[in-house]
């Protein structure tokens, strides 16, 4: 059974219009079962470029770790 990757970064926008960041952390049971866990950030974001800059440069994030909703 192939493995589904998961990308950590998930930017979506708001109804105001604000993009935001969540934070996705992937971990597995014993019987190999994916377990996902998201935390959406407090800050908020004019642009999808300031919400990936930002993740960069506090949480480490590289290119092609990013999903949009």
């Amino acid at each position: 059974m192939p493995k589904s990757a998961i990308v950590p970064f998930l930017l979506t926008k708001d109804e105001e219009g604000n993009f935001r960041i969540t934070i996705r952390s992937t971990r597995y049971n014993s019987q190999n079962y994916p377990l996902v866990t998201s935390t959406m950030q407090p800050q908020t974001f004019k642009t999808a470029t300031a919400a990936r800059a930002h993740a960069k440069e506090h949480f480490g994030a590289q290119a092609g770790e990013f999903a949009t909703k």
